[in-house]
């Protein structure tokens, strides 16, 4: 099994949907031996399972992570590349005959391309193959650019397994070229995690988020469960179980002789 794998795992058991699977589980185990255990369990999955999947809950959640607001002409100006990072694969693809990106990275990639024709400045798209398939997540992005877009990335990074990977792996081909001013574009609600990787790397980051969550119940609709409420609340979760992850892992990298 590798880290990768390993650590998906272990984040998927911390999580919804699973995380409330097993409360419930556990519940059914002890509901002989325990009933008010077994109760609680119960009811604290199924409160938990509604509160997480109501859309105004998964923007609330999401919203604590954004950082900044959407990007300014000034601050594009005000940078020397353009660093895209993917954010998931479909693997053989049966209408594409092989590798492409999800929709998330699709998304991430098409307001990459929007600056850089705002800008003019260079783009590195980073992303590897941490799940298996054929083509690192880097080199399906090159291919949609060019095809699609008409643009050609400058650097492709297409080892990186997690956002520290890219960070990581991506700055020295940035520095080769003295590059120290970037601009990041991800979700905004995975910035409050990556850009504080890549200014540990010593770059100076602005951030280019897309996807701002809202806050407002508009209708009765955002009270109400529904799978994108469930899934923009276990994005949300995800993503500060990340941080803590990330945290932790500094620590004890500086503790190591």
């Amino acid at each position: 099994m590798t880290a990768w794998l390993a650590t998906n795992l272990v984040a998927a058991a911390l999580l919804p949907p699973l995380l409330l699977v097993l409360l419930l589980a556990a519940g059914l185990i002890v509901q002989r031996h325990r009933p008010r255990l077994a109760k609680s369990l119960t009811l604290l999955s199924t409160i938990a399972l509604y509160i997480l999947s109501t859309p105004w809950v998964g923007g609330l959640l999401q919203k604590s992570l954004e950082i900044s607001a959407p990007l300014s002409p000034a601050q594009l100006q005000a940078a020397d590349a353009i660093v895209v990072l993917g954010g998931g694969r479909r693997i053989a693809a049966a209408e594409y005959g092989g590798d492409t990106l999800k929709g998330i990275s699709l998304e991430r990639l098409r307001y990459a391309a929007h600056l850089h024709r705002a800008s003019g400045l260079p783009i590195l798209a980073t992303g590897g193959k941490p799940d298996g398939g054929t083509l690192p997540e880097g080199r399906i992005m090159q291919r949609i650019l060019q095809s699609e877009y008409g643009i050609s990335p400058r650097w492709i990074e297409d080892a990186a397994l997690t956002t520290w990977d890219n960070a990581r792996l991506s700055t020295p081909l940035l520095k080769a070229q003295n590059i120290r001013r970037i601009v990041l574009v991800t979700h905004a609600w995975h910035l409050r995690r990556a850009a504080p990787l890549f200014e540990s790397q010593g770059l100076k980051v602005t951030p280019a988020g897309i996807q701002f969550s809202s806050t407002r119940i508009d209708s009765i609709l955002d009270l109400l469960p529904t799978p994108a409420g469930l899934r923009d609340s276990t994005f949300a979760l995800h993503e500060w179980l990340g941080i803590l992850w990330y945290k932790l892992r500094s620590i004890f990298a500086e503790g190591t002789p």
